[in-house]
């Protein structure tokens, strides 16, 4: 593989010519190909941000060393397959898939293939996360709001797949303790999914998460408490700033975070394309986004149920 690594981007929607711009920028990479099945649309991405509009990502494999799959979800299995078994490193946008099943088919084929594969889980990759986690020991609460207007996009799947899988996946990261018990209800408004939801996970540790998800709330919002001992941390994300809340005698303190702000996504496809280079594993790799999707899909199965809102116990 050359120093430089040639990216791709399958999928140019919303999502995808964001990732066209960003691998455009990037030191050490080149935008070598994009495919998408509105070949206008490649080819309107390929005159603005440089590389081959191609026909088919068969094609692009010719030209790329890395590739970005933005695509819907259903689709994620085939293309990833395709890529992985064309040698190539791949960075799937979340969810990883539509069932534990797929997902475990991708990971064991990107194992085989010695190829990267990682998940876009951009929280992982905002600034404010860094300091807050080196200053966690031991998670009790945890509470997450993420709100944000309806997208008219992603209506193939819910919510909870949708925006809620962002915090599963990091609450996973920050708990690392085993689920031990989930409720969760959840009301579809302007699709047929759930376009709302709450979930309450019990961990092992005996943490406990309360994640609310709104795509059809008026206002957006992205924040996360953690609370443990005589502290807690709040983030947010949108904002990259964090606080720090302390006991001190009968009094609460608290302490601003500084935060290097910067561009989640660009620091995301940063690390994908140094992974890719030194055949590094990702900080999102499958096997962390697999158990997001788990978690996920139990917690689309409770709403779906009808059976989440039952008690504490579940």
């Amino acid at each position: 593989m050359s120093s430089t690594i040639k990216a791709g981007v399958v999928g140019v929607g919303a999502i995808g010519k964001n990732h066209a711009r960003v691998y455009s920028e990037l030191e050490g990479c080149e935008l070598a190909a994009v495919y998408d099945i509105d070949a206008a649309a490649a080819e309107a991405i390929a005159a603005q941000y440089g590389g081959l509009a191609v026909g088919s990502v068969e094609e692009l494999c010719e030209h790329v060393d890395a590739v970005s799959v933005s695509t819907p979800t259903s689709t994620h299995r085939p293309v990833g397959e395709t890529l992985l078994a064309a040698g190539k490193h791949v960075l799937i946008e979340k969810p990883i898939a539509d069932t534990a099943a797929d997902a475990k088919a991708l990971v064991d084929l990107a194992a085989a293939e010695n190829c990267v594969l990682q998940v876009g889980h951009i929280e992982r990759f905002n600034p404010v996360l860094d300091d807050i986690e080196a200053r966690l020991t031991d998670p009790r609460f945890i509470e997450v709001h993420r709100l944000s207007p309806f997208p008219n996009r992603s209506t193939d799947i819910g919510v909870v797949l949708d925006l809620m899988i962002h915090d599963l996946e990091i609450v996973l990261h920050l708990v690392r303790s085993e689920v031990a018990g989930v409720d969760a209800v959840g009301v579809p408004v302007l699709t047929g999914r759930e376009d709302i939801a709450n979930a309450r996970v019990r961990f092992a540790s005996g943490c406990v998460a309360n994640i609310t998800a709104s795509r059809i709330s008026p206002e957006r919002m992205r924040k996360l408490r953690v609370f443990q001992g005589d502290s807690y941390l709040s983030l947010d994300y949108q904002a990259q700033e964090g606080e720090l809340y302390w006991k001190e005698g009968m009094d609460i303190r608290r302490e601003a975070v500084a935060v290097e702000k910067g561009e989640p996504l660009k620091r995301e496809l940063a690390a994908f394309v140094e992974c890719a280079a030194e055949g590094r594993t990702p900080a999102v790799s499958g096997h962390e986004a697999a158990a997001a999707l788990e978690l996920a899909i139990e917690i689309t199965r409770l709403i779906e149920a009808g059976n989440g809102a039952g008690s504490p116990e579940g």
